[in-house]
């Protein structure tokens, strides 16, 4: 497997996003609904599931939204669903990896109210048990309804101990 490769596809797309990282996300934020999620590794006590397909529903039954989109070529179809339902009147918050050499970085991240990099790789917990760094670095991309203009552009420190 390729680099490249690695970047872009995951025969295991159940990354659960770190605990310190959420609880930081969500203290601020307040989160009503994680829309790319399992019954384990959802942070939201509404989640939809890929059974529910976010990308396919018209509008989200949150108003305040996470998503950790499952790593491979689906990413740029879920930044792109996160501005359509931002510009709908919702709140999202999506982590990804801050590819900005992709075309739907380069399309929906001028959109955005914020974009958090995240110092260093994060450390994943997948789904077969095992944990591990990512293989490319990470940021928050932010939507509001509420604010226009050019992204704020922030850096978010991870703490020392991993969860």
């Amino acid at each position: 497997m390729s680099f490249d490769k690695a970047l872009f596809a995951s025969k295991d797309h159940d990354w659960r996003t770190p605990d310190w990282l959420f609880k930081e996300l969500d203290h601020k934020y307040r989160f009503d609904l994680d829309a790319a999620a399992t019954q384990i590794n959802t942070k939201c006590q509404n989640y939809l599931t890929e059974k529910d397909d976010a990308l396919n529903i018209n509008w989200w039954p949150g108003s305040r939204v996470f998503i950790n989109p499952p790593y491979g070529r689906k990413v740029g179809k879920f930044v792109y669903k996160a501005l359509e339902q931002s510009k709908r009147g919702r709140f999202v918050a999506l982590l990804t990896f801050a590819r900005t050499d992709t075309s739907w970085w380069q399309d929906c991240v001028p959109h955005a109210a914020e974009v958090i990099f995240i110092r260093g790789r994060l450390k994943f917990n997948r789904g077969n048990g095992k944990s591990g760094a990512a293989p490319a670095p990470s940021a928050i991309i932010v939507f509001s309804p509420w604010i226009s203009g050019p992204p704020r552009m922030t850096f978010m420190d991870q703490p020392h101990h991993r969860d």
